[in-house]
């Protein structure tokens, strides 16, 4: 298929890399096209692999019209400027998806886009990823074992439903509502919980001797907040009459009992390992960086569609209010 993926992070890199591997003809639109190599090496837990790029352009009318697929893998700040750029190119037949959901992108595509656009989100991303060279070389850390994606504004969902499925090499299920993909108790949550719970008393002036593992070094009390807001997210999609364990609780979908088994299972995921907290070095020791899209995308572009959907349908949520306002405090200093 012809493909074209918009933005060079990580999940632009890997994507790229696999789908161009397995004989599709991928093209990339990226701000930095002049870094980018006419191959992408992934190196993956059963192996590494290259893909061959058909084209690397600034210009999305050099790689939008001829595209069937356009996949956005960007941050939530950028997705409305870039479908707004992308909108004059595509075609009624252009499918515009997004490799995870809970950014906004549903709620930014019925926004720009035609109501002709066919449109799909995953709930998470297929691969957890990190660029080695930009342009270059990626890293594909791990696997989804399946994947659940919403599609909206087409009559034909199926067919959308098993081409992502022969995409992506893994059972795809469909969501019953794009509310089950854009609403997330993942990153929207889960860094949050920790970012809180490590700065919260963070003042200028405060300098911390050693950047923590983010992950490996979770603490019970990160645990603890997770599991106090994921018990208000259910509420809200209790109230949205969504399908019971369309989005499963934290518990389950970690397969843990209670805060301590989670604490135990967040430290001990391989793919999370030798992930540092969001931290940048100064005289004597680090600070934390109000900077990094763990603050810049999770608070504004993930839990903030929580806390607004949560406010538009009157469901009481204060501790993921609270946490929110003290996240978008922070990315204001």
């Amino acid at each position: 298929m012809r493909i074209c993926i918009c933005g060079g992070g990580n999940l632009g890199h890997v994507c790229a890399g696999f789908l161009a591997n397995r004989g599709h003809q991928v093209s990339i639109l990226t701000t930095k096209p002049e870094r980018w190599s006419q191959t992408i090496g992934v190196v993956a837990p059963d192996g590494s692999f290259k893909g061959k790029l058909a084209q690397v352009s600034s210009r999305p009318e050099e790689v939008i019209p001829q595209a069937e697929i356009v996949l956005v893998c960007l941050p939530g700040f950028a997705i409305h400027d870039e479908l707004t750029k992308i909108k004059p190119y595509l075609s009624k037949n252009s499918l515009v998806g997004t490799v995870v959901s809970s950014t906004g992108f549903f709620f930014e595509a019925f926004e720009v886009l035609p109501s002709d656009i066919a449109l799909f989100g995953f709930q998470r991303v297929p691969f957890i990823s990190r660029i080695i060279e930009y342009g270059q070389k990626a890293e594909l850390k791990g696997y989804k074992e399946s994947l659940h994606v919403a599609i909206e504004q087409t009559e034909n969902k199926e067919s959308v439903r098993v081409v992502l499925e022969q995409l992506f090499e893994k059972p795809v299920t469909l969501a019953g509502s794009f509310y089950e993909v854009s609403l997330s108790n993942s990153n929207p949550i889960l860094h949050p919980s920790r970012l809180y719970t490590m700065w919260r008393d963070w003042q200028p002036g405060i300098v911390y001797p050693h950047n923590p593992q983010f992950y490996a070094e979770w603490t019970l009390e990160a645990s603890t907040l997770l599991l106090q807001m994921d018990d208000e997210f259910q509420s809200l999609l209790k109230k949205l009459g969504l399908k019971e364990g369309c989005i499963p609780p934290i518990l389950d979908y970690y397969e843990s009992t209670d805060a301590d088994s989670l604490t135990q299972k967040l430290r001990s995921i391989k793919a999370f390992q030798n992930i540092s907290s969001p931290m940048k070095a100064v005289e004597g020791g680090f600070i934390p960086d109000f900077s990094s899209r763990y603050f810049t995308e999770d608070f504004p572009y993930g839990m903030r569609f929580i806390v607004e959907t949560a406010q538009k349908h009157h469901v009481s949520i204060p501790t993921t209010e609270n946490i929110y306002q003290w996240g978008l405090s922070k990315i204001g200093e």
